[in-house]
């Protein structure tokens, strides 16, 4: 928990608590259903938490914007994303049932009011979204075919509507297709050797009506 603080200082009591109730939460979750390995479990506010708060050093979501997290697992990025900001809307989706299952417990043990859980594929979401998150579910090109007809025309934030993905490593072959992609390292962000080949992609991607 020391580690969220020093990165985001400004939390309230109210998200402070939040925050550190998914040690808890998480780790009871874990004994009865497997959503976090056993070796990452006991680094869950390095490996999962902070590394999700990743895109909120890269994007600040204003009141009102709807984000969708595909193949969300147990709820990373969405949930410490809408902990972090409780004024805009998170939609939270996988494919496998038991996943949501825990998502929900936990969305329902923090009573977080701006987050929804729900089995379904990405292809099947109906509506838009000003950004669509994901922590590296497949290959960007895979990922883009999902979910590019389901961008908001109009744009609020300082980055323009479309894709903001963790993922890892060397990344110049996946993105060849992609010259408008941008990389931001969490190395320069975040001090911790797990952060070493970490990355923020933003992928600005067009309405499609």
């Amino acid at each position: 928990m020391d580690e969220i603080l020093k990165y985001f200082p400004n939390l309230t009591d109210l998200q402070i608590e939040q925050f550190q109730k998914l040690d808890f939460l998480y780790h009871d979750w874990n004994e009865k259903i497997n959503v976090i390995s056993r070796k990452d479990i006991d680094s869950l506010y390095t490996k999962h938490i902070l590394h999700s708060l990743g895109i909120a050093k890269i994007m600040k979501f204003e009141p009102g914007a709807t984000v969708l997290d595909v193949g969300t697992g147990g709820g990373f990025p969405g949930i410490p994303l809408a902990i972090l900001f409780p004024e805009t809307r998170f939609y939270l989706i996988d494919v496998i049932a038991k996943k949501i299952k825990v998502v929900q417990g936990v969305v329902d043990a923090l009573e977080l009011k701006n987050v929804k859980a729900e089995q379904k594929r990405a292809e099947l979401v109906k509506g838009d979204f000003d950004f669509i998150v994901s922590r590296a579910v497949t290959n960007m090109p895979d990922f883009v075919s999902w979910i590019k007809d389901k961008i908001k025309k109009q744009h609020k934030h300082t980055l323009k509507n479309g894709i903001l993905y963790l993922k890892g490593g060397d990344l110049t072959e996946e993105l060849k297709d992609f010259p408008n992609a941008a990389l931001y390292d969490l190395a320069a962000i975040f001090d911790d050797e797990f952060f070493e080949t970490k990355k923020v992609v933003h992928l600005p991607l067009k309405f499609k009506s």
